[in-house]
């Protein structure tokens, strides 16, 4: 029988490793800290940062200007992408064209007194088609799009890209054609008939970079409503004008990449329990269990990005991860998908040890009970897409047990946290809270 783990067992947990190695190894031998050989494995492009945006509010009600707090994340392989709040798979990328299956996040910058009406939450997915003559900085997009519930829309959009040694900049024009259902939802808010449209966009966006792999972006738009959209009783004014910025950590735009890196692939395996606390509680040791004993299972893949992270020794992956909730008395069963950026750092006391924070996007397919109590409390409607957070503490078995056929297996703690970011982002419904789980993880490199 597996016993219940809570967070009331990590600092046992701690004296008892602590006490299994003799107090006078403060350092591990020599053989525990030689640095790993390299895996033969290059270093990729990636990176990861936060974005602040600041939008005029075209609706009748709430407050004049809307604001959001956003995380990013940055990958480049050759047959996907992470781009910020965009995502893609490549079907073909040519010199000079490129066809992109792809989801994005969409603000449509909806004031609190319409959360209920529509979803907050919009993620777009259709193809993207870009074109841009060899040694031009001209180019042209088109993206055919959809929401969840098959509102389509469709962007054209030429632009001019425009680099120095620091600076990159790239001034648009766009057109966004819009489906009568798209119109009728957004601007109707599904109780008003406002009919197709198209709206007009002029926009620049930058990026600078700052040294060591950081750099300052951001972005200025002004979008002129259709005449549909503006007769909507729903809509006050006819110009929606917005201003984002961010802070990034981005490796391979500037700086090459290292051809070969020691981190290694891993899979992860993941048992936990649900805990109405909240973060501040568990990791203050206050955790209260939840008595309707809800548990997930959750396995992670580790994709090595980087040994290094600000020029510190962080190893970094992405990581992907699916979860299923068990079922209880008072939950169906369900699962959630998770992509995030992890990073890890090991250090000797007196054993190996690792400390982990990756941070990411989560999606619940089925809200977990203990999450939508959490949100029936404060009266928020439940939300599918949050932001996840894991942090993790875990021991390398074979230094612990000195036994070196284990060194690539960590046994440790983690917190699995969905949460919506202080109620400061819409793309996360604008909730405060979400749920906590406390969980026991095995990880394997391989």
């Amino acid at each position: 029988m597996i016993m219940k783990f809570s967070a009331h067992l990590l600092p046992l947990l701690l004296v008892t490793l602590f006490a299994a190695t003799p107090l006078s190894a403060l350092a591990l031998s020599s053989e525990q800290t030689e640095p790993t050989a390299p895996a033969n494995r290059p270093e990729e492009e990636w990176g990861i940062g936060f974005g602040f945006r600041a939008a005029s509010n075209a609706y009748a009600a709430g407050d004049s200007v809307l604001e959001d707090v956003f995380p990013l994340l940055y990958y480049e392989s050759s047959y996907f992408y992470l781009d910020g709040l965009e995502a893609g798979i490549k079907l073909r990328d040519e010199n000079e064209w490129r066809l992109n299956l792809l989801a994005r996040w969409r603000f449509i910058d909806l004031p609190e007194e319409y959360n209920n009406r529509v979803d907050s939450d919009v993620l777009d997915w259709g193809l993207g088609f870009r074109y841009q003559p060899d040694r031009s900085s001209l180019y042209f997009e088109v993206d055919l799009l959809a929401d969840e519930r098959q509102r389509l829309s469709s962007i054209l959009k030429s632009g001019l890209e425009v680099a120095g040694a620091r600076l990159e900049w790239d001034p648009y024009v766009a057109l966004r054609l819009k489906s009568s259902r798209f119109n009728d939802y957004y601007y109707g808010l599904d109780q008003h008939r406002v009919g197709s449209g198209t709206d007009i966009s002029l926009g620049l966006e930058g990026r600078y970079y700052l040294g060591g792999d950081l750099y300052l972006q951001g972005s200025l738009a002004l979008t002129w409503l259709d005449r549909a959209a503006r007769d909507s009783i729903f809509i006050e004014e006819s110009v929606r004008k917005n201003i984002a910025f961010g802070l990034l950590y981005q490796k391979g735009r500037h700086r090459p990449l290292k051809s070969s890196i020691a981190a290694k692939p891993y899979l992860r395996l993941v048992h936990g329990w649900a805990t109405p606390s909240d973060t501040q509680e568990i990791v203050t040791f206050q955790h209260r269990e939840d008595d309707r004993d809800n548990k997930l299972l959750s396995i992670f893949y580790g994709h090595p990005l980087s040994d290094e992270l600000l020029g510190l020794p962080l190893a970094t992956y992405l990581t992907p991860g699916y979860v299923w909730h068990w079922h209880s008395d008072v939950q169906d069963s369900g699962q959630e998908f998770v992509l995030a950026i992890k990073s890890y750092y090991t250090f000797a006391w007196p054993t190996q040890w690792r400390v982990g924070l990756g941070t990411g996007f989560s999606y619940a397919a089925r809200i977990s009970y203990i999450e939508e109590l959490e949100m029936a409390k404060k009266g928020y409607e439940d939300v599918k897409w949050l932001l996840y957070l894991d942090f993790s503490l875990e021991m390398n078995l074979g230094k612990l047990l000195r036994f070196a056929a284990m060194d690539d297996i960590w046994l440790g703690y983690s917190l699995h946290h969905r949460s919506g970011i202080f109620g400061t982002s819409s793309l996360f419904g604008r909730i405060k809270g979400g749920s906590n789980y406390n969980t026991i993880s095995l990880q394997y490199h391989f």
